[in-house]
């Protein structure tokens, strides 16, 4: 990797992904931000932090709307600057960017970055109408169409071009959910058999219930900070080298393939060039599986498998812990959790964790490059970025 840093993350912190009844998105981030800032005791967070970027998809969960001020007044940084970003599920991997802006602008030293969203408390109704708030309105929302629909599209057409199996779809729920009874923060810490996978009811033909990710609460963040001032804070630093955003039509309808996420192609590129790297120097990677069939499909989509071939990618091992390139170790948002506007920065949480030889059981040997690939609405939006540790 012969690109330079663009940030330094110094720390990270993330609740436990689950149901947190009776408590507030705020209270839930409160949990993030002080596992953040216990790890990294040369901070102090009222004098050295000078920014806040939140990302947050829903207003409607808690009714409540004007997320950075909120959030920023719990996590105790009342004064400096809080803004909430939103792009759906990719709200909070849309937030990392604007902290990078901040950062690489020169307006801000130090910065938190992070994402929240209550979903339990609100009926699987509610929630299926919420999230699709992130699909086309008039086109899509308004005729019934949900995002176990507009998946199973995409997983379909896969189907009939390239000979993938619901088999094949099933075992990344196998893996993650392997993976998620490593992570004691995950919601579903059990392992499951594809016989278990593939029994399961179907939610929208080809995709089970176990292809679909959780409704789930959650918080995560991380610190931010210019490379050249990352030793000041700590000596365990990980920096990112590549940073891409991209967008799409938001309706599937318009796209001119139902096979790959053009955005997802367009911000890899972006993030390999400026990292100058290619895809077989990544060594493990936390992806964007809302369905299981999105991680295939972000298989190639970030050049890890040929075009066609994800089936047959993830029947090989290859993307399982031990394996060439582990995917997911956290358990990805299927067994660790999805809710929405934490996901970004869950994956970066992840990485920071795996980067610093902090991941415990679920630990990839040897591994210094990441990247994570975090996802808007069926793909409208893909934000992906590239890290490396300081080791």
């Amino acid at each position: 990797m012969n690109g330079k840093p663009l940030v330094s993350i110094i720390s990270a912190g993330m609740s436990k992904f689950g149901k947190h009844e009776g408590l507030l998105a705020r209270e839930i981030f409160s949990q993030a931000a002080s596992e953040a800032f216990s790890r990294c005791p040369k901070l102090e967070p009222k004098k050295d932090i000078k920014a806040m970027f939140i990302g947050h998809m829903g207003e409607a969960y808690e009714h409540q709307g004007h997320t950075g001020s909120v959030i920023a007044d719990w996590a105790g940084l009342t004064g400096i600057p809080a803004t909430r970003t939103e792009a759906a599920c990719a709200s909070s991997g849309a937030a990392l960017r604007s902290g990078i802006y901040a950062v690489l602008s020169g307006l801000a030293d130090v910065v938190v970055v992070g994402g929240v969203e209550k979903m339990t408390h609100r009926t699987t109704a509610e929630v299926t109408e919420y999230l699709a708030m992130a699909s086309d309105y008039p086109f899509e929302q308004w005729h019934g169409i949900t995002f176990p629909g507009l998946f199973a599209l995409m997983a379909t057409a896969h189907m009939h071009l390239y000979g993938t199996t619901e088999q094949q779809i099933a075992l990344v729920a196998v893996k993650n959910h392997y993976h998620g009874s490593l992570n004691p923060k995950a919601y579903l810490q059990k392992e499951i058999t594809l016989e278990t996978a593939m029994a399961s009811r179907y939610v929208a033909w080809p995709l089970k219930l176990y292809d679909c990710s959780l409704i789930t609460d959650g918080a995560s963040c991380i610190i931010l900070t210019k490379p050249e001032l990352a030793a000041k804070y700590t000596d365990q630093p990980v920096h990112i080298f590549g940073s891409g955003q991209a967008s799409d039509t938001i309706g599937l309808y318009q796209r001119k393939s139902l096979t790959s996420l053009n955005a997802t192609k367009l911000a890899a590129k972006t993030a390999y060039d400026m990292a100058q790297i290619t895809p077989k120097q990544v060594n493990l990677a936390e992806v964007h599986d809302c369905f299981t069939f999105a991680e295939l499909m972000a298989y190639e989509d970030l050049g890890f498998c040929k075009i066609g071939e994800s089936g047959k990618f993830i029947e090989s091992g290859e993307t399982r812990l031990g394996g060439r390139i582990p995917v997911n170790t956290s358990g990805g948002l299927k067994a660790k959790g999805h809710p929405v506007g934490a996901t970004g920065t869950a994956q970066v949480y992840e990485m920071y964790l795996q980067l610093t030889g902090q991941a415990g059981k679920r630990q990839v040997k040897d591994a210094e490059v990441g990247l994570t690939h975090n996802i808007g609405g069926s793909g409208a939006t893909a934000v992906v970025h590239v890290y490396r540790s300081a080791q």
